[in-house]
């Protein structure tokens, strides 16, 4: 069991890598560094679940469904800043600030990001004991 944790870690860094590069080259050949920005929406990204899941107090037993809302609040956000960060290198290829090919090279490179995020979260979720 553990090796194949130790696998599934190796992999998911190699993908993420993978990802960053085609980022990273969709800026450096093409001598255009906006497509950089979608860097930002990854850090930003996870960060109104975190907070609306921190806001929600799910350990208070007495205050029963309440606290749906700011989670889902939460969620959307983020669902926000994962769709933004794919639709960004489109509007700048729209708007002729970078390329078509290095738009795709930036969706492409997001994509394989935000699904290594994904993954890692589903195969290393802590099981509650309720």
């Amino acid at each position: 069991m553990a090796q194949a944790g130790l696998k599934t870690i190796i992999a998911l860094s190699f993908v993420l890598a993978i990802g960053f590069l085609l980022v990273i080259l969709s800026s450096a050949l093409y001598q255009n560094y906006l497509p950089l920005l979608v860097v930002a929406t990854y850090v930003i990204a996870p960060l109104p679940n975190w907070i609306c899941a921190r806001c929600s107090n799910p350990d208070d037993f007495m205050d029963s469904g309440s606290s749906g809302a700011v989670v889902d609040f939460g969620r959307f956000l983020t669902g926000f800043l994962v769709v933004m960060g794919i639709a960004l290198p489109a509007l700048l290829a729209h708007c002729d600030l970078i390329r078509t090919s290095a738009m795709a090279m930036s969706i492409v490179g997001g994509l394989l990001i935000y699904g290594t995020i994904i993954s890692f979260t589903m195969f290393f979720q802590e099981e509650q004991d309720f």
